[in-house]
């Protein structure tokens, strides 16, 4: 018997195909208007054929966060691939090698000289000497070199280093902070102009800020992840609506324990316990009322409209906060067809965060 959102069990993570389809043309699109090769971030989907689908309408290639993720898209025929963070160790190294060896094309990033100088013992003598982007701190207040006069300094000792070849920039901006994001990344590619260097790519990236996404006369890619699902932060910033949310939280209402009280099978370990600045976790569709106030591990606990009650073994759709994380919670999930079908798939990535 086909399976449909009835008989499955629950909590269960459903993706609508044609929604995440046309949420992947439609920042392609943008991105060819305004002039930026896009790189998608796979760390939100972590899924084969929706990093095939990006490549096809027409992304450059793909970013990864973790070697794991890379391995596993390498698998999958992947190969041109930028992971964006510092390696280090080396069993870490000697995996980034070989894997350097698989693939059309590999980049990595680095913003110290530990990591500059891990990546050189690793690739000395390599036939083909790693691409390495300087990372910058142009306001996100993670990883990143803390001025361009920094990002100098490193990229003299990327292009001094055997086994590595000085790739350009990269950046991943606070929101709402592009314009100083491209003031930092133009004064230090002209930095590296100035003395000669090859600055050939400048990336940065963001899916809060992707439709004013521009090259700013100093980019050239633009790397988006949480785009192709969507979720309830970025209907709070207007970044898109409830429509654009493709991936959704299956749950069954399993108690209503008071009249303004539900509770559901989907806690912190299928809707995860991110806010990202919001309060609640996750907005129940159809249902703007009602407020997911709470979460266990197992247990999510919602206030309903006495007026509006849900049912003991009612289904319910959520979006939640944060759908990259989601994600990572499932091993499985369905991808549900505009004809309602579902087909169950691997989370091929799934778990991969080494």
């Amino acid at each position: 018997m086909p399976a449909t959102l009835d008989s499955i069990e629950t909590p269960a993570f459903v993706v609508r195909e044609a929604v995440a389809l046309h949420n992947i043309t439609a920042f392609q699109r943008h991105c060819d208007r305004v002039g930026l090769a896009l790189r998608p971030h796979i760390k939100t989907h972590k899924l084969i054929r929706f990093a095939r689908a990006q490549i096809e309408a027409g992304a450059r290639g793909i970013t990864c966060q973790k070697i794991g993720e890379a391995e596993v898209m390498a698998d999958g025929g992947l190969d041109d691939i930028l992971i964006t963070y510092n390696i280090l160790g080396p069993q870490k190294l000697a995996r980034l090698r070989a894997l350097s060896d698989r693939l059309a094309h590999l980049a990595v990033v680095a913003d110290n000289e530990t990591v500059v100088a891990g990546l050189s013992g690793a690739f000395a003598g390599a036939s083909r000497p790693l691409e390495v982007l300087v990372e910058c701190d142009t306001g996100g207040r993670r990883c990143g070199v803390q001025s361009p006069a920094e990002a100098l300094s490193l990229a003299r000792r990327i292009a001094e280093a055997p086994g590595l070849r000085l790739g350009g920039l990269m950046s991943y901006p606070a929101a709402g902070g592009a314009a100083e994001a491209a003031a930092f990344l133009t004064e230090a590619r002209d930095l590296l102009l100035h003395e000669g260097m090859q600055c050939r790519v400048v990336s940065s990236g963001g899916t809060p800020d992707m439709w004013r996404a521009e090259p700013h006369g100093v980019l050239t890619e633009y790397r988006a992840g949480t785009y192709i699902y969507n979720d309830r932060s970025l209907v709070q910033r207007g970044t898109c609506t409830w429509d654009d949310c493709a991936g959704h939280v299956l749950a069954t209402v399993v108690s209503t324990p008071t009249p303004d009280r539900a509770v559901i099978d989907a806690g912190s370990k299928a809707l995860s316990s991110d806010l990202l600045g919001l309060t609640d976790h996750g907005h129940v569709l159809g249902h703007p009322e009602i407020r997911i106030t709470g979460l266990s591990e197992e247990h999510g606990v919602l206030l309903v409209d006495p007026a509006r009650p849900l049912k003991i073994g009612q289904r319910i759709r959520v979006v939640p906060n944060h759908v990259c994380v989601v994600s990572n919670l499932f091993d499985r999930i369905w991808i549900e067809a505009e004809d309602g079908s579902l087909e169950e798939v691997a989370v091929d990535a799934r778990g991969c965060v080494t």
